[in-house]
């Protein structure tokens, strides 16, 4: 008979004990897809008094991970305790190097220490397994690797964070400023603790550096990737976006070009009848593009505790199973190193600005747009107030160089009245 598959399990916060509600509600389901028993041996957290809700009383405790982590009765270390470095990553190193697999949940370990991680792994034939720390419930990791592993990826693109996807939609709805939903936001739990790990767009930076590294071939770059966050979008940017026809999102992108990689992380205006565009809520989306396949578009819950934990028990059944793959879909030492694009593929964008109610100001933002070689598809100008007057410019494609060169430049004149707000338009 197959020996059980023994689990050391690192974090008992909402998605931890999701995992352990999983094992114990379709113990003969799991024995029965992977062909063993799957059980845990141990378990760890900072504190062992809480409260959780179900008895631990019959796994081991260790107050240290690392020493959860190389238990001889532990076959699969499982780490959601997060953070990119501290227990987390000391923990997940000691577990390879005493031979063990890793499941982990842990974007931001992966996004900064991947290949050295990889590279570990490998070395000792184990294996690390992430669906769950990109995405939640969405299969994205396995559709990468295997699914789409007879095609040249093109882009890789998606809604990554649930929260912000939340604020963008609840403003719009609601007609409420970016401050207002982002305190309701709050309240309602569904910031992290440094809330701008959400809202900065780090968060979804790290899964975006994930994907890439599957997608095109290259170790994780998270320091390659271009971020912005939603904060400096207003309530007048998305009901502008929305007389267009377009829909706010921060839109993740990673696209191998002639210039080298391009991956950024940043609002952009989407058409609202696209598949991004119609995407509501906390929900996320990835869209991945391939030679042979063309587009497909994943959708789903990105976090909470049944679709992570959900996302976490389908790579441990991976291992129950065997199934052991380099951790980036090729071997880590096949990698290559991140060559960020020299300059941004071009693209239209959406520019807001006031202007003050003087003669000729109008003539003064064409002319310097004209003189950066930009030219404007479609303008609207709105109703004065205190002097000044909204103005809204779609342009043609153009470079972000020349869009800062001349943003730069209308910022010295003497009629824009507050700093112009530029987003790219991207079309999906």
């Amino acid at each position: 008979m197959t020996s059980p598959l023994r689990l050391g399990i690192a974090g008992l916060g909402t998605v931890g004990m999701g995992v352990v509600k999983i094992l114990r509600s379709q113990t003969d389901l799991l024995a029965t897809r992977t062909g063993r028993q799957i059980t845990i041996s141990a378990v760890s957290a900072r504190d062992k008094t809480r409260d959780r809700g179900i008895s631990l009383a019959g796994y081991a405790w260790e107050t240290d991970p690392v020493a959860l982590a190389v238990r001889d009765d532990v076959d699969v270390f499982v780490e959601l305790m997060g953070g990119s470095e501290g227990p987390a990553r000391t923990a997940t190193e000691a577990a390879l190097a005493a031979g063990k697999d890793v499941v982990t949940a842990n974007k931001a370990l992966l996004a900064l220490h991947g290949q050295e991680l990889a590279e570990k792994a490998e070395a000792t034939g184990r294996s690390i397994r992430f669906e769950a720390a990109v995405a939640g419930g969405i299969p994205v990791i396995k559709s990468l690797m295997e699914g789409l592993a007879g095609n040249n990826i093109t882009r890789v693109m998606g809604v990554m964070n649930g929260t912000c996807n939340y604020i963008l939609t609840r403003m719009e709805h609601s007609g409420l400023p970016y401050e207002d939903v982002f305190k309701e936001a709050d309240a309602l739990g569904y910031l992290e603790a440094d809330p701008t790990l959400d809202v900065g767009g780090i968060d979804a930076g790290h899964k975006l550096a994930i994907l890439s590294a599957i997608a095109f071939g290259t170790r994780p770059d998270f320091d390659g990737i271009e971020i912005e966050g939603i904060d400096r979008v207003s309530i007048d940017d998305i009901r502008a976006a929305a007389d267009m026809g377009f829909r706010i999102k921060l839109l993740g992108v990673a696209q191998k070009t002639g210039r080298g990689l391009v991956q950024r992380m940043q609002p952009c205006l989407v058409p609202a009848a696209s598949p991004i565009g119609q995407l509501e809520g906390g929900t996320n989306m990835v869209v991945l593009e391939g030679d042979a396949v063309e587009q497909i578009v994943l959708r789903g819950p990105g976090a909470g505790q049944g679709p992570t934990a959900s996302a976490v028990m389908g790579d441990i059944c991976d291992i129950a199973r065997g199934l052991r793959l380099p951790v980036f879909g090729q071997p880590a030492a096949t990698l290559e190193a991140a060559q960020p694009a020299i300059s941004a593929l071009p693209a239209p964008f959406y520019l807001r600005m006031s202007l003050l109610d003087k003669p000729g100001a109008l003539a003064k933002v064409t002319a310097i747009l004209g003189n950066s070689e930009i030219s404007i598809d479609r303008m609207r100008q709105y109703g004065h107030a205190d002097g000044s007057a909204p103005v809204l410019i779609v342009t043609h494609k153009t470079t972000r160089t020349a869009l800062n060169e001349a943003l730069k430049a209308l910022a010295a004149t003497d009629v824009v009245s507050t700093q112009p707000v530029a987003l790219r338009i991207e079309h999906v």
